[in-house]
């Protein structure tokens, strides 16, 4: 490969990853509340259009359609077992569209269900079904993974053990969803931001981060801020990364609208990188646009 490794690239300077990709599969017609993760096995095709227009668009890198890919949100449409499928299928059509020059990441998201006490899954149980996604995206040919949108610790560590153990040595960056209130940025869960990157750190991970939320574009520049001084007040020079949804949606005609331009999204991501963040993409209502503006305005 003439690429340098996934770690030694992310050192060399703004490192671009890709938008969302349920929204471009609904622009492309999918209904929502399909899963759409089984589109890596029954429609590969759609998927490795929108990875492309990534990586047209100036990504360095792509996540694979898994978000949703462990055997427990894999239940909810009836393809629990069909998880190790779902997620090799992914790999392979993103490892295709990015080819030998780019770089492809394993996407691990929540099962959607709590832990003990709140819930009725064991540590063990999650850890198992992270540990299955992650030896498929392996085998499909992934170059590091990303666990994201987490709201719990619990979970959050189950994810990064299983990704750590079974990941054969593959760079892992871990992000959790953080939301603005009274008492300053939250997860969920309750879960502030430097206990998440406290515990992300302790856990050895190769990158810390932040994605989706509800946050406004100015928020997620506070939130940025926020994340590299939790950073470096543990003493660590891990990388951040960050991957802010296109501002606050709007409620029109009963769906989530983002009116967020890639122009002013792009405008945002400049100043999340001269905040100290290196590694940057969009979550929900992002688009190749939206990646088209931030490479334009960040790799001059």
């Amino acid at each position: 490969m003439s690429r340098p490794k996934l770690t030694e690239r992310i050192k060399r300077g703004v490192f671009l990853l890709d938008g969302a990709m349920g929204t471009q599969l609904f622009a492309r017609g999918i209904e929502p509340g399909l899963c759409n993760d089984w589109f890596n096995v029954e429609s590969p095709d759609i998927v490795l259009e929108i990875h492309r227009a990534y990586f047209n668009a100036g990504s360095d890198a792509v996540l694979t359609n898994t978000f949703g890919a462990n055997r427990y949100a894999l239940a909810r449409h009836g393809h629990a077992d069909k998880a190790f499928e779902v997620n090799k299928a992914g790999a392979e059509v993103a490892r295709k569209a990015a080819g030998e020059d780019r770089y492809v990441l394993g996407d691990i998201g929540p099962t959607g269900d709590f832990l003990e006490p709140l819930g009725s899954l064991r540590a063990e149980q999650v850890k198992d079904a992270f540990t299955e996604q992650v030896n498929a995206l392996r085998q499909g040919g992934v170059d590091g993974l990303v666990i994201e949108t987490m709201t719990a610790l619990d979970e959050l560590e189950a994810a990064i053990r299983a990704a750590k153990t079974a990941g054969g040595g593959l760079p892992v960056l871990a992000s959790m969803s953080f939301d603005k209130g009274a008492v300053g940025f939250r997860t969920m869960m309750g879960v502030d931001i430097p206990t998440a990157v406290s515990k992300m750190l302790s856990l050895g991970v190769d990158a810390v981060g932040f994605n989706c939320g509800t946050a406004a574009l100015g928020e997620y520049v506070d939130l940025s801020k926020a994340y590299v001084a939790a950073v470096q007040s543990a003493k660590w020079k891990t990388p951040v990364f960050a991957e802010p949804n296109a501002g606050k949606p709007e409620l029109v005609d009963g769906q989530a609208v983002y009116k967020v331009t890639p122009e002013e999204f792009a405008a945002a991501c400049r100043k999340i990188v001269d905040a100290g963040i290196c590694i940057l993409g969009g979550c929900c209502g992002t688009g190749p646009e939206h990646i088209h503006a931030v490479a334009q305005t960040l790799k001059r």
